[in-house]
């Protein structure tokens, strides 16, 4: 690993804002770290584009942040976490921490009924990232996949790995009710009674939140799935993967005034705006940057 030191901040890299929910609960457990975040807004979003367009644009954002000295870095972005992880480990020598298999991991020690929900955005949920990443956490198990439902809120998929039991559910219209402030409001109640219909008649005991917006609609979620059911939050998880990952290099910081810096490919106004409802305070600096060709 390339030289760091403990004084260097950590970088959260996502494709919008939703890596904020991350950067959230990283303030909140290691408040004397300095961060760096980058958001790559100008071409969010990423779960619409190939693997090889997911990889390119994540490999630029990174190699913007570690030019900026970090010394860890949080791919806080579902999609980059499952298109990109392995090439940016690869090519940047620093501890780099996806968003994917925190989840994962906890979700298999969470349920006891061997019945785990996930939610996502389509891409997410299309590329099956947290699927694979359970099934590799199982012992690579074969992989029996059913169907359920025949429109858009009504369908969802059932993965069966041996004796465990994955269920997967895209909820697209969750990332812009995080995003207009209405997480709590009767649109957001009927948006995911409707999304979660299915998912609630099956005995799921653990549900996965698998995209960084959801964990801003935890309460109506929680309330629609019921008080069996155990929410994953993966921003928490990765969280304490990231604390395991400084004590292990030796890298902890404890500043008095830790700096909070933020850069995005467009639309910093945008961004100020709805990320401070996500941070639940003032974003004080943020600067345009121009990013690829």
């Amino acid at each position: 690993m390339r030289t760091v030191s403990k004084k260097m901040p950590i970088g959260i890299f996502d494709s919008g804002v939703g890596g904020l929910t991350v950067m959230k609960e990283v303030m909140r457990e290691l408040p004397g770290e300095d961060i760096i975040y980058a958001g790559d807004t100008a071409r969010v979003p990423y779960g619409i584009r190939s693997a090889e367009t997911v990889t390119r644009y994540s490999l630029e954002m990174v190699d913007f942040l570690v030019q900026k000295g970090i010394k860890l870095l949080i791919v806080a972005c579902n999609t980059a976490s499952a298109f990109a992880l392995t090439a940016i480990k690869e090519r940047f020598d620093i501890p780099v921490i996806g968003v994917i298999e925190p989840g994962a991991k906890k979700a298999i020690e969470t349920t006891r009924a061997k019945k785990i929900g996930i939610i996502g955005t389509e891409g997410t949920v299309k590329s099956s990232s947290y699927v694979h990443a359970i099934n590799a956490l199982y012992g690579n198990k074969p992989v029996i996949i059913k169907e359920h439902g025949t429109i858009r809120f009504d369908r969802y998929f059932e993965v069966s790995l041996d004796d465990l039991t994955i269920f997967t559910k895209a909820c697209p219209l969750f990332v812009p009710l995080a995003e207009e402030g209405w997480a709590g409001n009767d649109v957001a109640v009927l948006t995911a009674s409707h999304y979660l219909e299915g998912l609630k008649r099956e005995p799921i005991d653990t549900l996965v939140l698998g995209c960084t917006h959801y964990p801003l609609l935890k309460g109506v979620i929680s309330k629609i799935m019921g008080d069996d059911v155990t929410l994953i939050d993966s921003a928490c998880e990765t969280v304490n993967e990231v604390k395991k990952a400084l004590i292990q290099y030796n890298l902890e910081n404890n500043s008095s005034k830790p700096l909070r810096m933020f850069y995005v490919t467009d639309a910093p106004e945008r961004f100020t705006k709805v990320g401070e409802r996500f941070l639940e305070e003032k974003i004080l600096t943020i600067s345009k940057i121009e990013i690829g060709g």
